[in-house]
């Protein structure tokens, strides 16, 4: 009578070696716990989780371009505050709060201008490097707050502030649980529109890409337009999240188009992990949560604290937060079909050893 291989060891076998897929059940336990939230939380807090689901949309572009394609993107709050603006003149001068206008408008507007960026940084005779194209959206970004604080058109230092509720019909978003349901189900589309993206034969190149450019460039692959292809998706998304924290915090400001904005969505994504989508949306939660705590707790000294916790998951958990949950195997993924010849040697080894 033969005995199952992990068992002879005297080990109990890990998830990973078991096989047990942790991201998916992650996933579906957090968004079911998002999905109860607003009946247990006073409105305050309902509030807040609701620019927590936003701010995911935004580490997840990030996620997408870095953790996916390999692009150090410093600009993804460009798009993010460009959008923001946009549909707060939109409704400002104008009088355009419809969500059927609006949104459509701060997603085209951070498509538009990341292909744009993305075409004079990624699509040059020359291979950009990661510096390269890190400094460029830098640039991008700084340039953007600049030129914000400095035009009186946009408000300046003050930016545009009392922004009409967005509506549909003749109903008005306004802060609350309706908002948060609404932010819920974008969150929820666009994170299944990047699941399945970089689970494709898209997200393969994806991969490849990111481990061996060099190598699936020989192959034939035009790198750089794929890099530019998802540059511009991530950009998309930025501006919808812009479109949606400009409605729902009733104002814009150039804060939301800067640096400092830009730097703090890489900490999400490297916080929680980057490459697994949820890992950024787990280090907003978890940063967001506990900025909120210290700074109701220890006023003065808060921003330090935050940036000594920070700095020690990065320096002694590379892999972020999932990374004490989810193995490398499964946060880098499975592609095509299960390789069946290997499965029957494997099954023939067991039966060869009974």
């Amino acid at each position: 009578m033969s005995l199952p291989v992990a068992e002879s060891s005297g080990t109990r076998a890990s998830p990973a070696r078991r096989g047990l897929a942790v991201i998916p059940l992650l996933e579906i336990g957090l968004f079911v716990v998002f999905a109860v939230l607003p009946f247990i939380l006073e409105d305050y807090l309902t509030v807040f989780v609701t620019r927590v689901l936003i701010l995911s949309l935004l580490a997840i572009s990030f996620d997408l371009v870095w953790g996916y394609a390999g692009i150090m993107s410093f600009g993804q709050a460009l798009f993010f505050g460009t959008a923001g603006y946009s549909v707060a003149l939109l409704a400002r001068d104008l009088n355009i709060t419809s969500v059927f206008i609006v949104i459509p408008a701060a997603i085209l507007i951070g498509l538009l201008l990341a292909l744009l960026l993305g075409s004079f940084l990624l699509l040059g005779r020359r291979t950009p490097t990661v510096i390269f194209v890190a400094l460029g959206t830098l640039t991008g970004s700084y340039a953007a707050d600049r030129l914000a604080r400095g035009w009186y058109y946009l408000g300046g230092q003050n930016g545009i502030p009392s922004i009409p509720p967005m509506t549909a019909g003749s109903y008005e978003f306004a802060e609350g649980p309706v908002f948060y349901y609404l932010a819920l189900a974008t969150v929820v589309l666009v994170y299944l529109l990047c699941r399945f993206l970089t689970r494709s034969q898209f997200g393969l190149a994806l991969a490849g890409m990111r481990e061996q450019e060099a190598r699936l460039a020989f192959l034939g692959y035009r790198v750089q337009h794929l890099k530019a292809i998802v540059f511009s998706l991530a950009g998309a998304i930025a501006g919808l999240a812009g479109g949606l924290y400009a409605f729902h915090e009733g104002f814009v400001w150039p804060n939301m188009l800067g640096v400092v904005l830009s730097t703090q969505i890489v900490l999400y994504a490297l916080f929680g992990g980057v490459g697994t989508l949820i890992g950024a949306v787990i280090g907003v939660i978890v940063i967001e949560i506990v900025s909120f705590w210290l700074a109701d707790n220890y006023q003065e000294i808060w921003p330090i604290i935050l940036g000594v916790l920070l700095l020690l998951v990065i320096l002694f958990r590379p892999t972020g937060l999932i990374g004490l949950l989810v193995s490398q195997r499964e946060r880098v993924g499975r592609f095509g079909r299960p390789n069946l010849a290997r499965a029957k040697s494997r099954e023939g080894s067991r039966h060869g050893a009974s």
